[in-house]
């Protein structure tokens, strides 16, 4: 199994709830909000405050968070490096996916306005 499948796995498995807390964390030690965060998580995946909290209540894995969103049709236009890799030369989608939500964190984290974030929506 390569580096790229165990990866892949990880993210399989991996439940968004236990990441949640450490978006939250990193944005608020750069003076963003939870606010900012969801609003980021419902332009990427179409969820509701509602259904980001239900996803982290049930315990969500990374592959039921994503197989149950409505991924945004701007999606593509996430592009960058995320830990090394270029986001959109990530073949895996569901690594894809979870690589397009942590470049969102980041960029919120950096700064970034929220209309360039948003791919201009």
């Amino acid at each position: 199994m390569s580096s790229a499948d165990n990866h892949d796995e990880r993210f399989r498995n991996m439940t968004f709830g236990s990441v949640y807390p450490h978006y939250v964390a990193k944005l608020e030690k750069k003076g963003r909000t939870k606010a900012e965060l969801h609003q980021v998580i419902a332009w990427l995946t179409g969820y509701s405050d509602k259904d980001i909290l239900r996803h982290i209540k049930e315990k969500s894995t990374f592959e039921t968070f994503f197989a149950q969103a409505t991924l945004n049709p701007q999606a593509f236009l996430i592009t960058g490096v995320i830990c090394g890799l270029r986001v959109e030369a990530i073949e895996n989608p569901l690594t894809q996916q979870v690589r397009y939500l942590d470049k969102l964190v980041d960029e919120l984290a950096k700064g970034r306005k929220m209309e360039k974030i948003l791919r201009g929506e």
